[in-house]
């Protein structure tokens, strides 16, 4: 199933600006300005964490320019360089923050490690400690709702999931020491806090495979392989989210348009045949004992950050509804074909090569999971097909 054109543009530009200006980077389609999130309530004090860059840059830059929103109060271990909101430089870690959070209505606490090449123990570490102290902090400074932004692979990709998935979906994903583990104690903390302190709401928005400026991730990576590895068997679902779109679901539940768990994600999705004809990227398609069994010990071997368990997204679907938001009137401003083809030209001149991502000075960095094992697994399969040509 394709996804259907959407109507709805938004007005941020690859420079997380959040400027109605067209775009300048080469191969961005310049978007008309955003659409106004209709809101009539008083306007609101919302504190952003992890706002000097990536997400965080972006929504700070949007909020400054929601009508429902009267100042934005940026937190993040360095300033960053969003023109118009208030800094305050500081780990989220530190208790101090609660300090920084008097007087705020809306806090959105992004600031997570999702770094592919962070220690497991320290990420986990940092994101969980983050968490908690956001939560806390919120609760005594009186804040009335705290956003939180993990993925939807927490409801995990199953062979008998159904397309899409509901919001309220069992959540189903393994706690492989993988980030996904650590995205699933961070909704755990989310859905206590409002039992610990009440009168705070806690809102939880799961994107589908996020793409856009400066995102990489096992599954961006996916798309740098030499093929597409399929596992006999399965079923790939595609399913993505543009950062923007992200960004503007964000500014709905700030607005609270939305609230509870939320899933976020282009209209639709793409079968895997449709992946293979929009980029030109063959198959490989291999036994679910070989992909796996490799993918486990490249991990154990420390060739790959994702366990072999993070696999199963390439596998089988995990595809959302978004149903809760375009109940509240949001809609993507880009379609599944249209994030594929941005992804296709942001990994365009990285290679993986035997397990390896070879950069314009060859500096070698390690692949995700999904990519080691079609680029060592695939590779070795033409050698042997080559081998065995010669020997005819």
């Amino acid at each position: 199933m394709s996804s259907p054109p959407s109507d709805v543009r938004s007005g941020l530009t690859g420079d997380g600006e959040g400027s109605a200006a067209p775009s300048e980077e080469p191969g961005r389609e310049a978007r008309p300005a955003a659409v106004a999130v209709p809101y009539d309530g008083r306007p609101l004090v919302v504190a952003v964490t992890g706002a000097a860059a990536g997400l965080g840059r972006l929504l700070a830059a949007r909020l400054v320019d929601s009508p429902g929103v009267r100042r934005v109060l940026a937190i993040d271990e360095r300033r960053g360089d969003v023109p118009g909101v208030h800094w305050r430089v500081l780990d989220v870690r530190d208790p101090a923050v609660s300090t920084r959070l008097r007087g705020v209505d809306v806090v959105v606490h992004l600031a997570l490690d999702l770094g592919m090449e962070s220690d497991p123990r320290a990420r986990s570490a940092y994101n969980v400690r983050g968490t908690q102290t956001v939560l806390t902090a919120a609760a005594a400074a009186g804040v009335h709702r705290v956003v939180l932004c993990t993925s939807a692979m927490v409801y995990g990709a199953l062979p008998d999931n159904e397309v899409p998935l509901a919001e309220d979906a069992e959540l189903r994903a393994t706690e492989e020491a993988s980030l996904v583990g650590d995205l699933l104690e961070v909704e755990r903390l989310g859905r206590r806090a409002p039992r610990a302190h009440p009168g705070l709401n806690v809102t939880v928005l799961r994107p589908a495979v996020v793409v856009g400026p400066g995102v990489d991730t096992v599954l961006t990576r996916h798309f740098e392989a030499p093929r597409l590895l399929v596992v006999s068997g399965s079923r790939p679902c595609w399913q993505f989210c543009h950062v923007d779109d992200l960004a503007s679901a964000l500014e709905y539940a700030v607005l609270g348009k939305v609230e509870g768990e939320v899933t976020v994600g282009c209209d639709g999705w793409l079968e895997q045949e449709e992946v293979e004809q929009l980029s030109g990227i063959r198959r490989m398609e291999l036994p679910a004992s070989l992909a796996l069994g490799t993918a486990a010990r490249l991990h154990r071997l420390g060739l790959t950050p994702a366990p072999a368990g993070d696999l199963a997204y390439t596998m089988y679907p995990w595809v959302v509804s978004g149903s809760r938001l375009h109940e509240a009137g949001w809609r993507p401003a880009h379609s599944n074909e249209e994030v594929l083809a941005e992804l296709l030209a942001q990994v365009q001149g990285n290679h993986a090569v035997a397990g390896r991502r070879l950069g314009g000075k060859d500096a070698a960095t390690t692949l995700g999971a999904a990519g080691a094992t079609v680029a060592l697994v695939g590779t070795a399969a033409l050698v042997r097909r080559a081998r065995r040509r010669r020997r005819a």
